[in-house]
């Protein structure tokens, strides 16, 4: 607006400045028509002409001045105080200027107000993001016109592709399952009034999804993408699997000694007991078959309730060189029988740790039991004690001259129900004793538990759990 108002006040004093010069060129004409001197006639016209020059630059610089505090007033709102004739360009200009800034304020606002709404829907994309990375589902999202929009890292690791590069790309590059593309264009063609389409997709890698796909709408009631959720069954099925194996292993080691016990309960009914001795034996055995049983419901009550997490672990201070007395206590009887030497090796510090005493006495008597079980008569057991400061445990072995457990089976040894075809005839037992184990050391007390083994030279099962509450770490 100032460079407009200069303009004009530019052209006014540029024709104030040209009618003083023909004024005094026209004068100076006068002159030479005298026939007055040529000289003298040129020196009063460079005078004249300075003088109008300079009286003419005084007056536009006042009237310069005069017009721009005019020009404040007009937009100051008040009344117009300059020359009459100049009031209505004044007021124009004003007018112009006044339009011009709010048009700018306007725009301002205008850029503030996208600012926010460009910084909001960041944050909403950002928090969507953040959202789909947590599912554990796949989720993939696709315009109209079949091109990923977002997907979560869930779908990039089921479907096999890269997150970032997946953006903007068509569904039939990324998606390589005929199945799935199948569903989302479905999807799209049946619009947004139609039910979320329903499916299930199988992989390559052989296992399943469960497939939910619906459309997204807009302000407009438009479709504007297609959500596409997959649910993976594969682990669903398999621990519905494990579920039905485990009944079905419960129920075969829970008839075994039922049978047993009504077998002989049977017999003392009808009578076919007829001296003490014989009674005295059906009377044995049934007592050891109850204990069986009474062990084999004990273990999976506590295996269901580690698994759950509802177990209740006692901590305390406690010494394991004490545990493993007290067990060695308990089985010495057994080895007797069997002529088993029982031999312990026990550091003689450093064996304390934090932990459940009445859990880890059980692990150190079902490891020693099984030793005792499965070793030849004349054998040995041994039990060592050490403990390891580099990984702040403790670390307890128990090693047997017994037959040996072969590579194939030690795979499998801390499985539920799991026992070595070839031992079931040496000696009786349930299957969960080494899981039970396994939950105590590795999930209970955070520790590790392995077994070391070679066939008909014997085994040695080992297991460690920390000094304090940190987990054990076996060393290199």
């Amino acid at each position: 607006m100032q460079t407009v108002i200069r303009s004009i006040l530019g052209g006014v004093a540029l024709g104030s400045l040209t009618l003083g010069a023909g004024l005094a060129a026209m004068f100076a004409a006068s002159w030479l028509g005298l026939g007055s001197d040529p000289w003298v006639v040129v020196a009063g016209i460079t005078i004249a002409v300075v003088m109008v020059g300079v009286l003419t630059g005084l007056t536009m610089s006042r009237a310069m001045r005069s017009l721009r505090r005019d020009l404040e007033v007009a937009e100051g709102g008040r009344h117009l105080v300059g020359p009459r004739w100049m009031r209505p360009i004044l007021r124009t200009l004003a007018e112009y200027r006044i339009r011009h800034q709010q048009a700018e304020v306007a725009w301002r606002n205008r850029e503030r107000d996208l600012e926010i709404r460009a910084h909001v829907s960041e944050s909403t994309r950002l928090q969507s993001e953040a959202v789909l990375d947590v599912m554990d589902e796949a989720v993939v999202v696709c315009n109209t016109m079949l091109e990923i929009v977002s997907a979560n890292q869930a779908a990039a690791r089921l479907l096999g592709f890269d997150l970032e590069q997946s953006v903007g790309r068509p569904v039939s590059e990324v998606v390589r399952n005929a199945g799935l593309r199948r569903i989302i264009s479905e999807t799209i063609e049946s619009g947004t009034g139609a039910e979320p389409r329903r499916g299930e997709v199988r992989f390559k890698s052989g296992s399943a999804c469960e497939v939910v796909s619906a459309c997204a709408v807009d302000r407009r009631g438009r479709t504007s993408a297609v959500v596409t959720v997959l649910h993976d069954l594969t682990r669903e099925r398999e621990i519905s699997q494990m579920k039905s194996e485990f009944v079905s292993k419960a129920s075969h080691e829970l008839r075994t000694p039922l049978s047993s016990m009504q077998a002989y309960v049977e017999m003392l009914v009808d009578g076919e007991a007829e001296d003490e001795a014989t009674r005295q034996e059906f009377y044995g055995i049934i007592q050891s078959e109850t204990q069986r049983l009474s062990r084999l419901v004990d273990n999976m009550l506590n295996i269901s309730r580690i698994e759950a997490g509802i177990i209740e672990v006692d901590r305390a201070r406690i010494d394991v060189h004490e545990l493993v007395d007290r067990a060695v206590q308990t089985l010495e009887p057994q080895a007797r029988e069997k002529n088993i030497t029982l031999h312990t090796e026990v550091a003689p510090v450093g064996t304390a740790v934090e932990g459940d005493a009445d859990m880890l006495q059980q692990v150190i008597i079902n490891l020693l039991s099984n030793a005792v079980k499965y070793t030849p008569e004349g054998g040995r057991v041994t039990v060592n004690v050490d403990s390891d400061t580099l990984t702040r445990s403790v670390h307890v072995a128990v090693s047997d001259t017994g037959l040996g457990i072969s590579p194939r089976d030690a795979e499998h040894v801390f499985e539920k129900f799991f026992r070595v075809e070839n031992y079931k005839r040496v000696a009786k037992g349930t299957g969960l004793g080494l899981n039970l184990c396994r939950h105590i050391i590795e999930t209970v007390h955070r520790g590790q538990i392995g077994l070391e083994s070679t066939l008909g030279m014997g085994s040695k099962f080992w297991f460690s759990v920390p000094m304090g509450l940190e987990p054990a770490r076996v060393a290199a």
